[in-house]
């Protein structure tokens, strides 16, 4: 398979064509907001300003909704969302170029803007969006921020895994003792973020031949990381690779039920790497001042505790605690890796995750 940034994004537009979707308010109306948007809400809501964001969304509708309609209600600027893979977002902003109806693209992961800021179609956020977070939580061109951060972990089956089973590092997870135990949602933009850095960061050598022998020891592919925690909820498989707050999710959803927890592998394990989200307007847009306020309203102390209370992700902006159930984060964990570098080598973690097979367990 063709690695997906090379693909065409023509045949991404038929199945984005139903993703279209508004919020906001009819001009002269002022917007109300139920459920998890109405704690983010500092004040009453104000009437349509007759100022409009298009964003093009890679993270999906429930996990940020909320946030959108907040802004909305606050703000008076109606938001225009297509949602979509964060990846085939990128490839279909390539494609339209400098036409491109969007100002805001939001990512699951800094791969595509990378890959985007290397096409030269990304802006230069205000200096007063980029000082909310850490220079480790930036592009250093300042054309991009992360917003919320998801810690990798391997969540692990109660019932099927005994403490003593757990590995030492995710290295480890080719061991013959973890053969058919183990899944990976291999197509998944922030795996693909990670095995980039692993390449990075342990030699493209160690990589490579770290998904070839996880595809020889059975490693099974699912299509995300919500599945396989599932999955392993279920007993349906033993462990798997995965975005820690899936599991705090399905907890809390569940409770004991729900039959998984998540094992953290040593700060130091390149297994524990935080996979950061990220936020970027493009150059092309015609409301960059809107889209700035938008960007920075993802940092604002109620969209931040959202993010973290409701969703289990880690704050960003500083001054924001995590939740009290997620474990602190120290180490190669924050910003220790450079992710400016990761848009460009998507195609080879593409090609090599396509060659090693795993795609076929």
């Amino acid at each position: 398979m063709p690695s997906r940034f090379k693909l065409s994004a023509t045949a991404t537009l038929a199945a984005l064509a139903l993703l279209g979707a508004s919020c906001g308010s009819s001009a002269g109306d002022a917007p109300t907001v139920e459920g998890a948007a109405a704690d983010i809400v500092s004040g009453e809501c104000v009437g349509a300003n007759g100022e409009t964001v298009t964003i093009y969304s890679g993270r999906t509708e429930n996990l940020i909704q909320p946030i959108l309609d907040a802004f909305v209600c606050e703000t008076g600027v109606d938001v225009q969302v297509r949602w979509g893979d964060s990846a085939d977002l990128a490839l279909l902003l390539a494609e339209e170029g400098d036409a491109s109806d969007a100002d805001v693209f939001l990512s699951s992961s800094p791969g595509p803007v990378g890959f985007l800021e290397g096409e030269g179609l990304l802006g230069t956020l205000d200096a007063d969006t980029l000082e909310l977070v850490s220079a480790d939580n930036q592009a250093s061109a300042g054309t991009w921020i992360g917003f919320s951060g998801r810690k990798r972990v391997l969540v692990y089956n109660l019932d099927n895994v005994a403490d003593g089973e757990l590995p030492a590092s995710v290295l480890d997870l080719t061991d013959p003792a973890y053969a058919d135990r183990v899944a990976i949602p291999a197509t998944n933009g922030s795996f693909e973020d990670w095995f980039t850095v692993f390449r990075d960061t342990e030699g493209n050598d160690v990589a490579t031949q770290w998904i070839n022998d996880m595809a020889a020891n059975g490693a099974r592919t699912y299509p995300n990381n919500r599945s396989i925690v599932e999955a392993v909820g279920r007993g349906e498989i033993d462990m798997g690779l995965v975005n820690h707050y899936y599991n705090y999710q399905e907890s809390a959803a569940r409770g004991d039920e729900h039959r998984a927890e998540n094992f953290d592998f040593a700060a130091e394990d390149i297994g524990s790497l935080l996979i950061i989200t990220a936020a970027t307007k493009l150059e092309s847009s015609e409301h960059s001042d809107t889209a700035n306020a938008l960007i920075q309203y993802l940092l604002t102390p109620g969209a931040q505790t959202y993010f973290t209370q409701e969703t289990f992700e880690y704050p960003l902006a500083a001054g924001i605690d995590p939740a009290d159930v997620l474990p602190p984060l120290v180490a190669l964990e924050i910003g220790s890796v450079d992710f400016d570098s990761l848009g460009g080598g998507f195609a080879d973690t593409e090609r090599i995750i396509q060659e090693s097979g795993i795609l076929n367990n």
